[in-house]
């Protein structure tokens, strides 16, 4: 860099001399003997040396103005030089920073294919599952430094693979927990609701705090397998248990952002997952137990011994059953004795309900299970009610709900199984949702024109002129800026917004609102000079909008989709709700203490305020409103936060069952 300063500066031309031109006046006046001829011989010259000095003139005049030209076009060309200067250090930086995170994932990766390679060598029958057990666990225990030891593993033989592994027997550890998550979605794999980024955003925060955390999922035909690194087949005879017969599986196994995933693929049930969609099938029940079967078969033939078995909404439900009823019954010493179940509220899908025979498929007796204190639905006696047999066969049952109460749950949004839950409930524990704290950091995010913290806002206020100037609206830091971002509205929710941008018409509130097609239809009846919209998904206006809007409308607190709530605190942006009518919310949270952090912080600061009211606390008492807004972007409302923390504790407890 100093070099490409240097040579700018080199043929940088000297600035113009500030040249002071004198006439130099000539009198030659010969009176004598001469005449007039003399006297107009020498007015001659005389206006000649003029013509001579004023042409002097010009020529340094032209030459300052070509020597300033020469100089400004220097001064530019400098300017540029160092600005290429300053985009190389900041690429240079990025690059640095790039590398030290992709040896951090290189450490992971390594973590896993020593894994990986443990369980072919089970599978295999090189070693005893006891003994690949006890290897994992030295790799977990250990896996901070195992790239310290275990270089070119590809290059060592299994003997001396397994010789090396037994140097880190010393270096055991106690609290980390071995847990398998049993699911059907998983970001970026596949997406389809909620689930996907929760199992994603929750693994990593869990392998954060020193835990090993496994995925096992089906192989969808339309899985992003570019998102797998290091995928492969590990080459072993695997079978699972199906309508009476065991049937092959084909066993995929990688690494998906630092995480080991699993994949399982039937091959006589090839087509239950090579279809277009994940769920919405007639076959659902058949497909997914078959997949919850093949994974408890999977982990036994292994060797593995989590510590937790996590599992999943009512599509991996039947594994309760299925580990207490067969599996620990067969006395499988692989296993722990702890199931999880995590549900986003009770099941309103009918596919939670079957007939009692089908439970026969995966190896279940349904005499057994069809009764009123295991599988039996609560309302439709001749039915079986698969999530209430994960509810009854789980230790611990992880309920995500961002604003609802325990007490909320069971006795208004159970879907019939609320008599289920009472007598369950000292195993329910209720977690928020989070968010991804490393893309949506405003303090490091790369779309934003400048970076901000809790401790500095000076950038907010540069975000919020940047998002004024991109959608047109005029660029003032005092206007009040209100973010909308919709993927679909109600009647009421638009009814709702049209209200409020009616009602703020000329009082130096802006609205910004983001959305997809629904906007068209409503774009004229809304236009203002003051509201804006934009059609479609856009990334880093999405990020603009957050971190320049002082308020964020939301559709409501409970948004386990796109966590808007979360992401506006983070951001400094006060997540106000749509309906104005939000006392009854207040109510609820203060009359009952088994809520989340979030939902007591909610309810305390934005979550009984309407728009109106917000609006005139920032006018009339803008101290307050700052406590609030930076009280908010200083709690953790990312998956490191609370969600981690209630998952860990609901573990240890089963784990200490």
């Amino acid at each position: 860099m100093k070099a490409l300063i240097s040579t700018a500066i080199h043929w940088f031309p000297p600035p113009p001399l500030m040249v002071s031109v004198k006439p130099r006046f000539s009198c030659c006046l010969r009176l004598e003997g001469h005449g007039n001829a003399d006297i107009s011989q020498s007015s001659n010259g005389e206006e000649t040396k003029q013509n001579e000095i004023w042409k002097l003139f010009k020529e340094a005049q032209q030459n300052i103005l070509y020597l300033n030209k020469q100089r400004l076009k220097a001064v530019e060309k400098l300017n540029r030089k160092n600005e290429e200067n300053r985009f190389l250090l900041d690429k240079i930086e990025q690059l640095e920073a790039e590398n030290q995170a992709h040896s951090r994932k290189d450490k992971v990766s390594m973590c896993w294919e020593l894994l990986l390679r443990i369980d072919s060598m089970v599978l295999t029958g090189m070693i005893t599952t006891r003994e690949a057990s006890d290897l994992r666990r030295l790799i977990m225990d250990c896996r901070v430094s195992v790239d310290d030891v275990f270089t070119n593993t590809e290059e060592k033989s299994d003997v001396e693979f397994l010789a090396a592994l037994q140097h880190f027997s010393d270096r055991r550890k106690k609290n980390a927990l071995h847990i398998v998550q049993i699911c059907t979605e998983m970001a970026p794999l596949v997406s389809v609701g909620s689930l996907a980024s929760y199992i994603t955003g929750l693994s990593h925060a869990l392998q954060r705090r020193g835990h090993l955390v496994e995925v096992i999922l089906p192989k969808y035909a339309s899985l992003d397998l570019d998102e797998v690194q290091g995928l492969r087949e590990i080459e072993a005879d695997s079978y699972s248990y199906f309508n009476g017969q065991l049937h092959a599986n084909r066993i995929w196994a990688g690494v998906v952002r630092g995480i080991g995933v699993t994949l399982l693929e039937p091959q006589y049930y090839s087509s239950f997952f090579n279809r277009e969609r994940v769920y919405g099938y007639s076959d659902d029940f058949e497909r997914f137990s078959y997949f919850s079967r093949a994974s408890l078969d999977y982990i036994v033939k292994s060797g593995k011994q989590p510590d937790v078995l996590h599992v999943h909404n009512w599509e991996t439900a039947i594994i309760g059953p299925l580990f207490w009823d067969i599996f620990a019954n067969q006395k499988k010493d692989c296993f722990c004795e702890s199931v999880s179940l995590s549900n986003y509220f009770m099941c309103r899908d009918l596919k939670c309900l079957e007939q009692p025979e089908k439970l026969e498929l995966c190896g279940l007796d349904p005499a057994r299970l069809h009764r009123p204190d295991r599988l039996q639905d609560n309302n439709k006696n001749h039915l079986v009610n698969i999530l209430k047999g994960g509810v009854v066969y789980s230790n611990k049952v992880v309920i995500m709900s961002s604003i609802h109460s325990k007490t909320k749950i069971i006795h208004s949004l159970s879907n019939g199984l609320e008599s289920t839950l009472n007598i369950q409930k000292d195993k329910l524990v209720v977690s928020p949702f989070g968010f991804d704290s490393s893309t949506w950091d405003p303090s490091k995010d790369n779309f934003l024109p400048e970076n901000y913290s809790v401790d500095d806002m000076e950038g907010k206020i540069s975000c919020k002129v940047a998002l004024q100037q991109y959608v047109g609206l005029s660029e003032n830091s005092s206007n009040i800026v209100v973010g909308c971002i919709f993927s679909e509205v109600s009647d009421v929710d638009l009814e709702n917004l049209k209200s409020i941008v009616w009602s703020a018409t000329g009082s130096g509130v802006q609205f910004i609102i983001a959305g997809n097609g629904w906007l068209e239809s409503y774009e004229e009846e809304l236009k203002d000079e003051d509201t804006r919209f934009n059609l479609g998904h856009d990334e880093a206006l999405s990020h603009l909008i957050f971190a320049g809007s002082d308020i964020i409308l939301c559709q409501s607190f409970h948004d386990h989709v796109f966590q808007v709530p979360y992401k506006a605190l983070r951001y400094g942006a006060a997540p106000i709700a749509l309906t104005s009518n939000n006392y009854r919310f207040r109510s609820f949270v203060d009359h009952d203490n088994a809520t989340t952090k979030f939902t007591r912080f909610i309810s305390s600061t934005f979550g009984a305020m309407s728009i109106n009211e917000a609006l005139g606390e920032i006018k009339n008492n803008p101290s307050k409103w700052k406590r609030k807004i930076t009280e908010g972007m200083a709690m953790d409302f990312s998956w490191e936060g609370e969600c981690c923390d209630i998952h860990v504790s609901a573990y240890a407890s089963i784990k200490n069952l």
